[in-house]
Parts: structure tokens; sequence; C-alpha cells
């Protein structure tokens, strides 16, 4: 037993956990970690290719997991999958809605086309998700649901417009959700990490300087999806509500809602003086 998920396996002693995003990036480092703890698991994403690849690597390793290839863009196929896990495992303890992509550009760079990509991954597929795990999170008065979004959310950096505001939107979602799902005793929290290594950017969109800047951001960061996904369990366990990672990112938080135009401003000079990636 890892000993940070020690309070997540106290609360869920039957360990069911379901994941979507879950083929690579962060989802896939919140599979690990939970697998290396004995947890079962229902891992949905749209790359066949990728999930068959886990998989086979964690069926090699003793894993409990079903796997579900699906878009979380289509909410039957999302229900009936998170449906389907839960019947099979006499219910879900932890539902995390990971599933997402990235859009760089600013308003007149980002097409109609892109606005309505972006929505329908980053914004209706935690809407789906929710909706599909709540039931079942609420069936034994107890239940975690955790929503990723993004530091981007409160950070509003200039020239990530349709990004920011999707993952804006997850946080409203979720701040709505901790008070009508606390009565039935499910708790909500949602993840604002800031850059990490992972494989948001291999779906990115938006004109080439901006996703160049996108990249380069990446490359610099020193926050690994791994460490991410530990530190987002145990913080979830810890019942955190707002989870920013890595730690440091709480001064950013506190600073944009103590004083958000000094925050905005600094935001604005930081990004200016970045190098764009050859």
């Amino acid at each position: 037993m890892n000993p940070r998920f020690a309070r997540l396996n106290a609360r869920f002693p039957h360990k069911r956990a379901f994941i979507t995003g879950a083929g690579s990036g962060l989802g896939l480092a919140l599979a690990k970690a939970l697998a290396s703890d004995g947890w079962t698991l229902g891992l949905f994403d749209r790359n066949l290719e990728r999930l068959t690849s886990v998989e086979a690597e964690f069926a090699d390793a003793g894993v409990k997991l079903v796997a579900y290839p699906g878009d979380v863009t289509q909410s039957d196929e999302l229900t009936v999958a998170v449906n389907s896990f839960a019947a099979s495992h006499d219910g879900l303890d932890v539902m995390i809605n990971n599933a997402g992509v990235a859009s760089a550009g600013s308003l007149m760079e980002v097409s109609l086309e892109d606005w309505r990509w972006i929505i329908d991954i980053n914004l209706m597929g935690v809407v789906h998700g929710s909706r599909a795990a709540v039931p079942h999170l609420q069936r034994n008065g107890s239940g975690l649901l955790i929503n990723v979004s993004s530091a981007a959310a409160f950070a509003s950096a200039p020239g990530m417009i349709s990004y920011n505001a999707t993952k804006a939107a997850v946080v409203s979602i979720s701040e709505t959700l901790v008070n009508e799902l606390r009565p039935m005793g499910t708790q909500v929290s949602v993840a604002m990490p800031t850059f990490f290594r992972s494989s948001l950017l291999e779906t990115l969109r938006g004109p080439e300087h901006a996703r160049a800047r996108a990249h380069e951001a990446m490359q610099r960061s020193e926050y690994p999806a791994e460490a991410a996904a530990y530190d987002l369990l145990t913080e979830a366990a810890d019942g955190r509500t707002y989870i920013l990672l890595p730690k440091a990112a709480r001064m950013m938080w506190r600073m944009k809602r103590w004083m958000p135009l000094r925050f905005l401003d600094r935001v604005r000079h930081f990004t200016r003086r970045q190098p764009t990636a050859e």
C-alpha cells in the first residue's frame, strides 16, 4: 500500500475508479498511480491503439481493469461505459473527468470550428462524465468526483482564449456541483495544474506562433505528469475542493483572488517576455 494513498483507501476500501482520457498523459499517470495500490480501473479513451497498449501493459502487471474505447463528446458512449463498469464491479467510488485538448490563439485567430471542437471535449466531456457517474457515486452515500481543469482557468493568459474559457467553465461546473452533491455525500474536487510534461499538446490547434509558444512553455516545465497524478490524488483524498498543482501555484491562485487586475498585468507582462520556439 502506498502510504500517500492511505486516506483515499480508507475512504474507499472497494477501490473502484473510472478515468477518461486514460490512454496517455495525466490520465495514464493517474491510472498507474491507482493501479500500483490495487485499485480496479475503468479506462476510457478515444485512441484505440493507445488504450489497447495500456490494457496489455496493465494486464501483464496483474492490474484489474476494463478498457472502454470511446469519445467523451458522445454522451451515450460514455454513459454506457460507466454503467457497465459500475454494474460489473458493484459500484463506483471515484470518477475522474480528465480527457481534454488544447487550443491556442487570440479571439480572431481561433476559428468557430475550433471553438466548437474544444467546447465539445473540454466542457461537454465533463458534463457527460459527471452525468454518467453521479448516480453511482451517490449510491452508497459517498463518492469522489474529480474534474481536471487547468491554471489557465484563472490565469487567462492572452493567446489561449478558447482553452482558458473551457477550463474556467470546468471550475464553475465543479463549484456548482460542490453544493448540489454535498447533501448526498459526494465530494467534488477540481484540479488546476500549471504546465507539466504530458501529451496534451499532441492535438493542439491554433496558429503556428501560438503553438510554438505553448510547446516551449511545456518543455521548460520540470513537473512531470507522474508527480502531478500523485499530488492530485493525495490532495483529493484530503478533501480539497481546489487542487492547485504544483503547490507553488497556490500563490498564483491567491493573488488572482485578492488582486485580480494586478495579477492580470503580471500575466500579460510575463507572456510578452516568453521566447518563441524556433
